[in-house]
């Protein structure tokens, strides 16, 4: 036979039929006089069961260890692993609609941040209800969009349980709206303006202190840090400097 007419007789290409002598999977026919390669019954076996491991899932290198007469592992072995992890697959697949499910489902729909925790999405909820056209506020959002993403399990949810926390308590979505108010204002403003470190103030007196690590340390050199500054306007770069100075000295707002 020649390549052409074992690719077709097994259903694959004659691509396919190159790809698997390039990679020792397939004997190397010998040759007719004029040079084209001359394919028997046997290739056309090999062939077939290789279409067939392929058509389950595995891939190529366990091909080799099922064919090969020495392998490590048998076909018994080989179906089993592959069957461990297409059911590992089907687990991660479950949680992954599961998460959308809830997503989706979310109360007052996603965020214009994006798809974030149900537990964050309701916290925004509760922050449009305080703030609905802040920008201060949209930045904010975004930034604990950011964190939540970054931040492990642990992290998330000592940061959610904190804002929770800090917007449940009497007066803490008054505080809020306060703080982005006078943010905002700072939006045209000068560094060295009285309202900075009102500003800072404010914002400090509405951060809960669970919400940072004990010691609070900042390293003014941190690229991080100096990338979230440089995104604010000046003066609302230097309140927040300020806030963050106060929690490190521990100074009351």
């Amino acid at each position: 036979m020649r390549i052409g007419e074992l690719a077709a007789a097994v259903g694959v290409t004659t691509r396919t039929v190159r790809h698997y002598h390039h990679q020792g999977l397939l004997p190397e026919p010998e040759r007719r006089p004029n040079g084209y390669r001359d394919y028997t019954l046997r290739h056309a076996v090999v062939l077939a069961r290789i279409r067939r491991l392929t058509e389950l899932g595995l891939g190529l290198a366990e091909v080799r260890d099922v064919l090969a007469e020495d392998a490590g592992k048998d076909l018994v072995e080989v179906l089993t692993e592959l069957d461990e992890d297409l059911a590992r697959q089907e687990a991660a697949v479950r949680e992954r609609r599961a998460r959308l499910r809830a997503l989706l489902e979310t109360e007052g729909g996603l965020p214009s941040e994006g798809p974030v925790s149900p537990q964050l999405a309701a916290l925004f909820q509760d922050m449009a209800h305080v703030v609905a056209d802040s920008p201060m506020a949209a930045k904010d959002r975004e930034m604990l969009a950011l964190i939540e993403t970054t931040a492990g399990p642990e992290g998330r949810e000592q940061l959610l349980g904190a804002l929770e926390g800090a917007l449940a308590r009497p007066g803490g979505q008054e505080r809020a709206l306060a703080a982005y108010a006078l943010l905002d204002e700072l939006a045209d403003a000068d560094p060295g303006d009285p309202r900075v470190d009102e500003a800072a103030r404010a914002l400090a007196d509405c951060l809960p202190r669970d919400l940072f690590p004990e010691p609070l340390e900042v390293d003014p050199d941190n690229s991080f840090l100096r990338a979230f500054y440089a995104d604010f306007a000046p003066a609302q770069a230097e309140a927040i400097r300020r806030t963050l100075r106060m929690l490190v000295e521990g100074s009351e707002p």
